[in-house]
């Protein structure tokens, strides 16, 4: 077999506070857009800000997400890019790609009860796995 790699790695912004849901199987699905910027120069010699915008979906995620992942928040994400596509409420076939994050980290650290970031207790490793039949049950 080929040897294949499908990973991105992510630093930005959320665009909008989490949408949180379930699966018809139960199974907890967030979901949010991020945003990366980069700078460069035009051909006119002006330097141009360029931002991209993501779609982030994540599986089981802790309780703490529920809070942190709001609009402006800093996060580190990792995971995979998937496409799919499904048909909207007027019967026009959609298509999306998304990130499907396997590890996600808060970058703006909350403040513990002492005064410590606890960026570190609050990263995610998943390891769940969704199978495409539940990813079809998804409403976005």
């Amino acid at each position: 077999m080929a040897f294949s790699l499908n990973k991105v790695m992510l630093i930005g912004n959320l665009g909008n506070d989490a949408e949180h849901r379930f699966t018809t199987n139960n199974t907890a699905v967030s979901s949010f857009s991020i945003a990366t910027s980069r700078g460069y120069k035009g051909r006119d010699g002006n330097w141009v800000n360029e931002t991209t915008w993501h779609n982030v979906v994540a599986y089981s995620l802790p309780d703490f997400y529920k809070d942190a992942l709001k609009k402006g928040k800093k996060f580190y994400v990792e995971g995979r890019i998937s496409k799919r596509d499904y048909t909207d409420k007027e019967g026009v076939k959609k298509y999306i790609a998304e990130i499907i994050s396997e590890k996600l980290i808060p970058l703006e650290g909350r403040g513990d009860s002492n005064g410590e970031s606890s960026t570190e207790k609050s990263s995610y490793d998943s390891n769940a796995t969704v199978s495409p039949a539940e990813e079809d049950d998804l409403p976005f």
